[in-house]
């Protein structure tokens, strides 16, 4: 009998997490695992704020998949995803096709610019390790050519989006700018950190309270917050918003676009039903049209039936969706019942720099400060855990609890 091949693409949260577990789920003699990522490592998206403002090096932020996956029951292809043939069961690589019997999507996020004029071309995004790392460099080297010319706008940094990401990425430039200003001989005084969001606060859908606790401890440290204001255009030395019908421009060479994601477009351009650009999934995370096609991560909608709106594309949706997915897979290989994903959220929390946070925990339970950054890492460190065991979590983990 012809083992089934599983092709699993894209090695982000979900992807990652769905492939380990598929290879403790199932025998080399049951099936056939691929995995395709144009990386050869797993990076932790949720670490990209730090390693963008330079307080987490890049090479703590990502994992080697060769480290995390069993060679002997999977084969990794390096490898950039050009299109999915659903009708086909195949799908076109960069450099070669694979044909599957069960296909496994999580591709990841892009940038939605929402056609800004000006965005792609001068503004920065927090996308992957590479982007992040030139944003670092961006920002070292403006530092250290402020002797020459003096220019102002090399020290106004503007990050456009006061959602999670905005946030915490001001909460780490916050701590790292200190540094850089010690290194460089530059007077704190003259370093500007302004946050632009459209929303009359920042993070929206938070506590009010959670929400007052961030900004004040930000504030402190010289973030300064416009919020109910419009990001109107992005050029090569300013930014241009508009706040109560008055357009405004601030002088910067240093922008940082954080204010939206949608699903990796080659799921649309595939063919595959979408809402939002995501593929809506069934209960047990199946497409609509393709009984042999799972989707996790960000390029699955599932709704809250609560409140009608879909869920937010966080890590831990993500690695929720991996253990149904996984079951799922062997289910239908070995003629069992498949299992509905049941999101079971485990609380939110946005860190404010290395040593300050906030957020809600265990249902309703608000943390802030050092409890709340205690509770982060060992969120970070307890994921490091289940996906390469404790080796990987002494080896990658946040264990500077109280600095």
């Amino acid at each position: 009998m012809k083992k089934p091949n599983i092709v699993v693409l894209g090695a982000g949260y979900g992807g990652i997490m769905t492939t380990v577990k598929l290879q403790k789920s199932l025998g080399v003699n049951e099936a056939n695992i691929t995995l395709v990522n144009k990386n050869d490592y797993h990076y932790q998206t949720t670490w990209l704020h730090e390693v963008s403002a330079g307080t987490v090096h890049q090479d703590q932020a990502r994992i080697a998949i060769k480290d995390v996956i069993n060679q002997h029951k999977v084969n990794f292809v390096q490898d950039t995803v050009v299109e999915i043939k659903p009708g086909e069961n195949k799908v076109k690589l960069q450099n070669s096709e694979l044909e599957y019997d069960y296909l496994v999507i999580g591709l990841g996020f892009e940038s939605a610019t929402f056609g800004i004029p000006g965005l792609e071309e001068n503004a920065f995004m927090i996308n992957d390790i590479n982007s992040s790392r030139l944003i670092r460099e961006h920002l070292d080297y403006n530092f250290a050519e402020f002797h020459k010319d003096n220019n102002p706008s090399r020290l106004n940094i503007v990050v456009g989006g006061g959602g999670f990401t905005g946030i915490e990425f001001v909460g780490e430039l916050a701590n790292r700018i200190p540094e850089l200003c010690k290194e460089y001989d530059i007077d704190k005084s003259q370093v500007r950190i302004i946050n632009i969001e459209g929303a009359p606060t920042v993070l929206p859908g938070f506590d009010p309270e959670l929400v007052e606790y961030a900004m004040n401890s930000l504030e402190a440290r010289g973030v300064e917050f416009v919020t109910g204001a419009l990001l109107k255009e992005s050029k090569p030395e300013s930014v241009v918003y508009e706040k109560d019908g008055k357009l405004n421009e601030i002088p910067t060479l240093t922008t940082i676009w954080a204010a939206g994601v949608k699903a990796n477009t080659i799921v649309e351009k595939s063919g595959f039903e979408t809402n939002r650009g995501k593929i809506q999934v069934r209960p047990d995370l199946r497409s609509p049209e393709y009984d042999n096609v799972f989707v996790v991560g960000d390029c699955a909608l599932i709704m809250n039936e609560e409140n009608g709106r879909p869920y937010p594309p966080t890590a831990q949706i993500a690695i929720q969706q991996s253990g149904i997915v996984a079951h799922n897979v062997v289910a239908l290989i070995k003629g069992h019942e498949l299992e509905a994903f049941e999101y079971k959220p485990l609380g939110t929390l946005a860190s404010l720099g290395h040593n300050d946070a906030m957020g809600v925990v265990f249902g309703d339970k608000k943390l802030f400060g050092w409890k709340a950054t205690f509770m982060k890492k060992m969120s970070d460190n307890r994921y490091l855990l289940k996906l390469g065991g404790v080796g990987l979590m002494l080896k990658k983990g946040k264990f500077n609890f109280f600095y």
